[in-house]
C-alpha cells in the first residue's frame, strides 16, 4: 500500500516562503503523477500543482508564478515550492499520488500565512 508523508508545513509571514516536501514508499515513485492540493476551513479541497510522470506541470490560476512543483525520482521525493504568500494560501496541504489504479493521499501539513 503506497504511503506519504508531507513535511514542510508552518507559519509563515505574507511574503515569505515555504517548501513542501512528501515522500512516498511503498512503491515505485517514478510511476505515479504526483499532485499537491490544499483545503481551507469551510473550502473544498482544490488542487495546487501536479506534476506526471514525465514531468510536465500544471498550476492552479492562483499559484501561477508564485509556486513550482518538483519531482526528483531518486529520492522518491515530490516538492512544492512556495513563494510570496498571501493569507489566501493558508490551508492544510495534502500530498497526492496517482496512477489509473492508485489514489493515494497523505496525512496533510499546515501551512498558515499571518498577514
Amino acid at each position: 500500500q503506497v504511503q506519504l508523508v508531507e513535511s514542510g508545513g508552518g507559519l509563515v509571514q505574507a511574503g515569505g516562503s515555504l517548501r513542501l516536501s512528501c515522500v512516498l514508499s511503498r512503491s515505485i515513485f517514478s510511476i505515479y503523477t504526483m499532485g499537491w492540493y490544499r483545503q481551507a476551513p469551510g473550502k473544498q479541497r482544490e488542487l495546487v500543482a501536479a506534476i506526471s510522470a514525465g514531468g510536465y506541470t500544471d498550476y492552479a490560476d492562483s499559484v501561477k508564478d508564485r509556486f513550482s512543483v518538483s519531482r526528483d525520482n531518486a529520492k522518491n521525493t515530490v516538492h512544492l515550492q512556495m513563494n510570496n504568500l498571501k493569507p489566501e494560501d493558508t490551508a492544510v496541504y495534502y500530498c497526492n499520488a496517482r496512477t489509473s489504479y492508485t489514489d493515494a493521499w497523505g496525512q496533510g501539513t499546515q501551512v498558515t500565512v499571518s498577514s
